[in-house]
């Protein structure tokens, strides 16, 4: 009778078992999801700030694997939701993550458990092994952080190649670079080239400057042992260049300024920060022609175009650029006219317009071709223009929106954009505005004055109407030669630097 009662007890609690661990095998997950934030790979150094994430039952425990406890946030912090956990840890020395993904733990009070890797992958950086990185390709370039669009709203300036970069670490596509102390940036992967690990951190003593000028160029030339990342500005009122060089200190004994200069009026430098060696470079006219900052092997070169000789369309090389192309549409109005189609037949006009005046005009495209931005620069600084337009056509997700504008990036360059904008505003258009700070890629070059035009809204059903009229697109033509034609007319009457000190208040 025991051995009968046991058996049976057996086969009771068996049949229990199977059934709670059918039972458990429905149960929703405790851990529904366990992320790092941002959600991307992530490299990251003592200091920096691990943030995790999970989703979970509510009212659970839950643990990293080295038992750090991630909080319950109360549903008003978490946009209504329930079982949302988080915590922001500070990355210690010592810490060791090698490009592994996190495991975290849940558990309730009833002790049910479960556990569940982040989808991505975390490395900290030991700090007395530098990662260091040279750039690469033709287009290098710095981010000032991680935000990014299509028009390139991230990006700091572009760099030379060969340029080396000190890497303090990674989310997702691009690397952060350390510039200088409390300075950082961030380098998209495909522009950098990762070295082998025991390299020193980039630094430098400058050594002694020439200045000096060949038949189209003025030229500063600053010697270092390496080449470092720098940074450009071009500002006015006075017109000066500004190149600060990252990890570079002050040893110049000497600045030789030699016969011939044109354009560049005086030279010096300031030393800012112990790590940043600020170049600044006086113009002698109010109105840039352009810049170019490489390097000529570890000697940075500035090199500082001269206004051209005669300052009137006859003589004169002008780019127009007719945006999108090939299978780039572009933006697309209510009756199927395509942007790429209305810019090619503007920027046509414009070549003809411009042409009659005895310019010279490079056409960045001719026909309906894909080519892409990278493309259009890299040809554009080897033709070497005077000056760049832009063509293309607005689009917004109302239809009340309308009007023409012009884009300029650098202060420098807003001279030109307002003068086209005061004369397309001649066509009835509605003013939109002159917009600075335009970040996009034809916008980007430092070489040559430059300007993006936005003739009209083909969201707009009057904007568009006129758009796909050939009259207008001759008169838009027309008014954006006109601009070309105040910006060099008003460019003389400006004349040498410090102009706007001999005019009356009231004019500046």
């Amino acid at each position: 009778m025991p051995r009968l009662f046991a058996c049976c007890l057996t086969a009771l609690l068996l049949t229990i078992g199977l059934a709670d661990l059918g039972l458990a095998q429905n149960l929703p997950r405790l851990l529904e999801r366990a992320e790092v934030v941002p959600a991307q790979e992530l490299w990251l150094e003592p200091g920096d700030r691990l943030q995790l994430r999970a989703k979970a039952a509510p009212g659970a425990r839950v643990t990293t694997s080295w038992g750090l406890a991630l909080p319950e946030l109360h549903p008003s912090m978490a946009g209504g939701q329930t079982g949302i956990y988080q915590v922001s840890y500070v990355v210690r020395p010592g810490d060791t993550l090698n490009n592994r993904r996190i495991k975290l733990y849940a558990q309730l009070p009833n002790g049910r458990r479960d556990s569940l890797l982040t989808g991505t992958a975390v490395r900290v950086l030991d700090p007395n092994v530098p990662q260091l990185a040279r750039t690469r390709g033709p287009l290098a370039y710095l981010n000032y952080g991680l935000g990014e669009d299509r028009l390139g709203g991230a990006k700091l300036g572009y760099l030379d190649s060969l340029v080396l970069l000190h890497v303090t670490g990674r989310v997702g596509g691009q690397y952060r670079v350390r510039l200088a102390e409390n300075q950082t940036a961030w380098v998209p992967l495909e522009v950098a080239r990762l070295l082998p690990p025991g390299g020193l951190v980039p630094q430098a003593l400058t050594g002694s400057w020439s200045v000096s000028g060949d038949a189209q160029y003025d030229y500063v030339r600053v010697s270092l042992p390496e080449r470092l990342p720098y940074r450009s500005q071009l500002l006015s009122e006075p017109a000066r260049l500004v190149i600060d060089v990252f990890g570079a200190t002050s040893n110049t004994n000497w600045i030789t300024q030699r016969a011939g200069l044109q354009e560049i009026e005086n030279v010096y430098y300031e030393q800012p920060q112990p790590d940043v060696f600020r170049i600044i470079i006086d113009l002698k006219h109010a109105q840039s022609w352009g810049y170019a900052v490489g390097y000529q092997g570890n000697t940075l070169t500035i090199r500082v175009r001269r206004p051209p000789a005669r300052l009137q369309l006859k003589g004169l090389t002008v780019a127009v650029d007719a945006g999108h192309g090939g299978d780039n549409h572009g933006a697309v109005g209510a009756t199927g006219a395509k942007e790429k189609d209305l810019t090619l037949a503007i920027a046509q006009r414009l070549r003809q317009a411009l042409e009659q005046q005895g310019a010279t005009v490079l056409m960045t495209r001719d026909a309906d071709v894909s080519l892409d931005n990278g493309a259009r620069v890299l040809r554009l600084r080897q033709a070497m223009p005077h000056l760049l337009v832009s063509v293309h056509i607005n689009s917004a997700g109302s239809p009340a929106a309308k009007g023409t504008a012009t884009f300029y990036r650098y202060v420098g360059f807003r001279p030109l954009s307002q003068a086209i904008y005061q004369e397309l505003l001649k066509t009835g258009l509605a003013p939109w505005g002159n917009v600075g700070a335009f970040n996009f890629a034809l916008n980007g070059p430092t070489e040559f004055p430059n300007v993006l035009v936005e003739t009209a809204f083909v969201s707009n059903p009057d904007d568009e109407r006129r758009l796909i009229d050939p009259a207008f697109q001759q008169e838009v033509a027309e008014r954006i030669a006109a601009g070309l034609e105040r910006f060099l007319k008003e460019t003389r009457a400006r004349g040498p630097r410090g102009w706007w000190r001999k005019q009356p208040a009231l004019a500046r």
